[in-house]
């Protein structure tokens, strides 16, 4: 590991070490700083002052929680076990407590690295022989009875005793072989020294009863106390006497640090974990068909995607009061697309997401497209499923959610509030970068995926919440991945590889592949790119960067994808087969004159006397339809087909619906008075006017709909007498943007915000900690701004014109900010001083009004 990726810059030379972060922190270069800022983003919302400012906020307990969940295991083991070390710590006892008295290689090559981590996180500083833990972070990883630390250690000899009489000290001394001393602290010294020997203490316990050994045996890995009886059998007592038990409380003892420690080999841990679990690969397909199965996905997303959207059409379910989409509602559009309840949800979550739908916003509140959904469908289905994938993958409302419950015990809806979760965009990239550390066309095995996340953030992973959310989102990317076509056959494919602005495979680059065969495994030593280690955290890509990952991933998928039909199979049972996906205008018109009866590889149509109605209200001839089924099969015209296109067609419009309340008419009297006979027509209350005419109660809306379920093929005509042609009404809501998502802690800043940031920092440690000639000014680093009256600041400006010497000032500016500037006067006129400004590094114009206060400098100063 380069020390550019983990300086250790707080290393002070020798008689130079640093007494506090704030001077650790002083002592860092600005690449060690920007490390900083970049791992820890929230030390800079906003921009702290100076560094000691900086050294506070690292320091309170917010910032160090926040810190602390973001490291791995290991990092983080290695901070416990400086929580349970001696205060400073030298280098070397804290690998002892690591590495264990056998030295575990493993550990000790590990070790820098997560050392490193701590120091560039300002968790750990000082240097290599005295190695402090932030206070902070020391009060929570610490053992204490009412928080346990995970190292499952007790408390010291020294803070066990604490409370304990001078005279039962000495007899515990005595009974462990010690000679008794005269003070109680070098009593605790000389015990502390017994059981810290490794050759004394295995003596010691080489005489201790059999079911002694057994219950230390119990307590050495935690938890350290155990529960005595006012009279404790034999072998309890000789552990108490000799102080290998000692009491915190009415029948409670503990087993001291040192004693477990001994026990435990030196370990603090009772299993280390240097090294993260490796991803394992459950089986192995040809790149070629992992490929292949996710572009058959993704057009199968695409497909599902635009259904969705097409049931919505003419304006979607209802928008719950407290928002989202009822359960009812949820449970038609499963249907409606033919998948799982759960499935339909991440669909709908998914359209969301990508901006496709969202609420109309009218008092009547519904679901519907938006105008973006128009131009999404005129654009490439690559391209269309580009805007689906990266709008999944940055999402962070969680489909997996819905159906269960929130803190308040509601129901979690679909496109409901509640379903935000800020770690959702982090997991799901790592589980991606994760399967592309495997060899092409590899699938992981889901338990080593959780078992690796688990490993980078096991803090999070202990809160049983926390570790069962990450773990279900785990879950729910390698599933939603493969709906979506990111991954094939379980291995991540060639598009979503590209997708996580990952490099290519070199086979994929140079376009060879291996012969195709039986099977789909590889040999091992051909087609396989080797595994690269994943980065923990992700520097974050630019919009420019990401723009041209989703343009690259839409150019692999193009050309794995279909190419649409322009033509059908018509059959003589009344159906069409299309083979594979149809050009738009084809399967429009075809979606109005056809019913969809089966779905897969080919979609199956069948026409009924309903369809072809449907497409005569859409304004469609019986000509018309001919000529278009003419022109787009590939196979003659079935005669069945045809005489139902024309027995619909004659019999359609031979009766006519207007508003009279509503009036039915027709030229064949014969049939109204068929009509009239027939009992299903009693409730549209109709009668007759004239031979030719029936009027009905019933609006005609309601009486086309009562006589077509009859059987009868009305059409409805205007006032004027003309057909009216019914075409479905595109509902859209007015302009909408996706959904923003919600995230997870402050944004990773920068190089310029980097950069601005860490200068204003030094500027302003520059300024607190410049040497004063006043002694009643403040005293550096305290914060306070120097305070004198009008008459001495103008004074002071003014000499320091005179003798181009700088000064110290306090200044608040418009927003009542206040900040300490080191400034060379030039010139003090109207009520105004210009000055270079050292902290700034450049000249400026400062009201005098807003000037607190001035002193001089100390006469080294420049």
């Amino acid at each position: 590991m380069s020390t550019e990726e983990h300086p250790q810059p707080d290393r002070a030379p020798q008689g130079t070490a640093p007494r506090s972060l704030a001077e650790a922190l002083r002592a860092r270069d600005d690449a060690s700083l920007s490390a900083l800022l970049r791992t820890r983003p929230d030390l800079i919302t906003p921009v702290p002052t100076d560094l000691t400012q900086l050294a506070t906020r690292a320091g309170t307990r917010a910032s160090v929680v926040r810190a602390l969940e973001r490291l791995d295991r290991f990092a983080l083991q290695t901070a416990e076990a400086l929580a349970v070390a001696s205060d400073p710590a030298a280098h070397d006892e804290l690998l002892a407590l690591l590495a264990g008295d056998d030295k575990d290689p493993a550990v000790t090559a590990a070790f820098p690295r997560a050392l490193g981590t701590l120091r560039e996180q300002a968790l750990v500083w000082g240097p290599d022989d005295r190695l402090r833990l932030v206070r902070t972070a020391r009060e929570l990883l610490a053992p204490s009875p009412q928080h346990p630390s995970p190292t499952g250690l007790g408390p010291t000899v020294a803070e066990a005793t604490a409370g304990m009489s001078p005279g039962r000290i000495q007899e515990i001394v005595a009974e462990a072989g010690l000679p008794t001393t005269h003070d109680s602290v070098s009593a605790v010294t000389s015990l502390t020294a017994l059981f810290t020997d490794r050759a004394r203490m295995s003596a010691l316990l080489d005489t201790a009863p059999a079911e002694a050994v057994d219950v230390l045996s119990r307590l050495v890995w935690g938890p350290p106390y155990g529960q005595v009886t006012a009279d404790p059998a034999r072998h309890l007592r000789w552990l108490i006497d000799r102080g290998l038990l000692l009491p915190t409380a009415p029948g409670t003892v503990v087993l001291p640090r040192e004693v477990a420690l001994h026990l435990r080999a030196g370990r603090a841990h009772r299993a280390t974990e240097p090294v993260a679990p490796a991803v394992e690969a459950a089986r192995t397909h040809r790149p070629q068909v992992v490929d292949s199965a996710a572009a058959g996905q993704a057009y199968t997303a695409l497909a599902t995607v635009e259904e969705l959207l097409k049931d919505w059409h003419e304006g979607g379910p209802a928008v719950l009061r407290a928002g989202g989409l009822s359960v009812r509602d949820l449970k038609r559009t499963a249907v409606a697309l033919d998948v799982a309840e759960p499935v339909a949800a991440f669909w709908v979550e998914l359209a969301y997401a990508a901006g496709l739908l969202a609420s109309d916003g009218e008092a009547d509140e519904r679901y519907a497209a938006t105008p973006a959904h128009d131009e999404w469908l005129e654009r490439p289905a690559a391209e269309r499923w580009a805007t689906l994938a990266s709008a999944w993958l940055a999402a962070t409302r969680t489909a997996g959610l819905i159906g269960g419950r929130d803190t308040k015990d509601r129901t979690l809806s679909a496109l409901g509030p509640g379903l935000d979760r800020s770690a959702a965009p982090e997991v799901r990239h790592r589980v991606l970068t994760l399967l592309a550390t495997l060899p092409e066309g590899a699938a992981a095995t889901p338990d080593s995926v959780l078992a690796h996340l688990q490993w980078e953030r096991p803090l999070r992973g202990d809160r049983s919440t926390a570790e069962d959310l990450r773990a279900r989102l785990a879950r729910w990317t390698l599933s939603e991945s493969e709906l979506l076509g990111v991954t094939g056959r379980g291995a991540l494919s060639a598009q979503g590889r590209a997708l996580l602005g990952l490099p290519s495979a070199s086979v994929r680059e140079t376009g060879t592949r291996a012969p195709s065969g039986p099977g789909d495994k590889l040999p091992a030593h051909k087609h396989h790119r080797p595994a690269v280690e994943a980065p923990l955290s992700e520097t974050p890509r630019s919009p420019a960067e990401q723009a041209a990952a989703v343009a690259h991933a839409a150019r692999l998928l193009a050309p794995l994808l279909p190419e649409p039909l322009d033509h059908v199979l018509l059959q003589a049972d009344l159906t069409a087969v299309a083979p594979g996906p149809l050009e738009r205008p084809l399967a429009d018109t075809l979606g109005v004159l056809a019913d969809v009866e089966s779905k897969g590889g080919a979609t199956v149509y069948r026409f009924t006397p309903g369809s072809v109605r449907r497409a005569l209200d859409a304004g469609r001839s019986a000509s018309d339809l001919h000529a278009f089924l003419a022109a787009h099969s590939r196979t003659p015209v079935p005669q069945p087909l045809a005489y139902l296109i024309d027995d619909v067609a004659r019999r359609h419009g031979h009766l006519r619906i207007g508003a009279a309340s509503a009036y039915v008419r027709c030229d064949d009297d014969a049939l109204l008075s068929e009509i009239l006979a027939d009992k299903r027509s009693q409730g549209l209350r109709l009668r007759r006017l004239a031979p030719t005419v029936l009027a009905a109660q019933a609006d005609p809306a309601a009486l086309l709909e009562g006589l077509r379920s009859m059987g009868f093929a009305p059409a409805a005509e205007s006032a004027e007498g003309d057909v009216l042609i019914t075409r479905a009404h595109a509902h859209r809501t007015p302009p909408r943007s996706a959904p923003v998502p919600v995230p997870d802690g402050p944004p990773v800043p920068d190089a310029t915000l980097l950069g601005a940031a860490i200068r204003a920092i030094r500027a302003g440690d520059l300024a607190s900690t410049t040497p004063r000639k006043d002694t009643q000014a403040p005293a550096p680093g305290t914060g306070e701004l120097p305070r004198t009256s009008s008459a001495e600041t103008l004074a002071t400006m003014q000499a320091a014109v005179m003798t181009g010497e700088a000064v110290w000032i306090g200044y608040v500016n418009a927003e009542g900010a206040a900040s300490q500037r080191v400034i060379a006067p030039i010139r003090v006129e109207g009520g105004f001083v210009t000055a270079y400004d050292h902290t700034a590094d450049e000249v400026r114009t400062y009201p005098l009004h807003r000037v607190t206060g001035v002193a001089e400098l100390a006469d080294d100063q420049p």
